[in-house]
């Protein structure tokens, strides 16, 4: 009876180290690639691969969720002026996470063209959508450029921080995509084709607030959004495609 009683006592003590041990052993959402059960989903990512396949030329490819989607929508007009003429690919989807970028480049997304350079700005959702930890999402983003690199080791990355959301500075999710944001520069700073930009600053005021006559929702830009968006990366972005 006593030794069943040590045996049962040290059984309790181990378990928090077994908790511990398990928690730390479970995988990361944000690099596990995961398709979506939307047939709308499927759907795009089917035309996307009609329009790889049917384009004469890509030299620049956006990569994201339904911000850079946007760009079909309120961005459409910015777009055309700006961008058309680069040659480019929007492989945005709306509501994607990291691990549905990860999904679509090993099903076709990466392949059949050379980009120049691909424009990514992801990891939004993966904070919004499950409170993920800054440092799951960034492990997400860095997944994302390696496999990139891995695939196109020729292609210049313009990773963009993930855009400010909230209100205000205080706002939790976007502490956790700043969190985010702070990782990823630090970790992308030694690989020399990958430019971090931070253009985070052009849709906010000096103290931070993000208005709702650049993003209403506090999240998605509308059309004054798009062109700030465009403005602050299109000096880098023909940099990159003549170096």
């Amino acid at each position: 009876m006593r030794c069943f009683v040590c045996l049962l006592a040290a059984l309790v003590l181990a378990a928090p180290t077994w908790a511990q041990d398990a928690k730390k052993s479970e995988p990361i959402e944000a690099l596990k690639p995961a398709s979506r059960p939307n047939d709308w989903w499927m759907q795009r990512h089917q035309q996307k691969l009609d329009a790889i396949k049917n384009a004469d030329e890509i030299d620049v490819v956006f990569i994201g969720d339904s911000i850079t989607h946007g760009w079909e929508n309120a961005g459409k007009a910015t777009w055309e002026e700006t961008f058309a003429p680069l040659h480019p690919l929007n492989i945005g989807y709306s509501g994607d996470r990291t691990e549905h970028v990860l999904w679509r480049f090993e099903n076709g997304e990466l392949d059949g063209y050379s980009p120049k350079v691909a424009v990514i700005m992801i990891g939004t959702n993966n904070t919004g959508h499950r409170q993920e930890k800054s440092e799951d999402t960034a492990a997400g983003v860095k997944a994302i450029v390696e496999k990139l690199h891995e695939k196109h080791p020729e292609t210049k990355v313009l990773l963009l921080a993930i855009f400010p959301r909230g209100a205000t500075t205080d706002d939790p999710l976007r502490k956790l995509n700043d969190g985010a944001n702070a990782i990823i520069e630090k970790e992308m700073k030694d690989k020399d084709y990958v430019t971090f930009l931070n253009i985070n600053d052009v849709f906010l005021t000096d103290d931070g607030t993000l208005p709702k006559a650049i993003m209403p929702d506090l999240l998605h830009p509308k059309e004054k959004g798009y062109k700030l968006w465009a403005d602050a990366i299109s000096g880098k972005l023909e940099e990159l495609l003549n170096q």
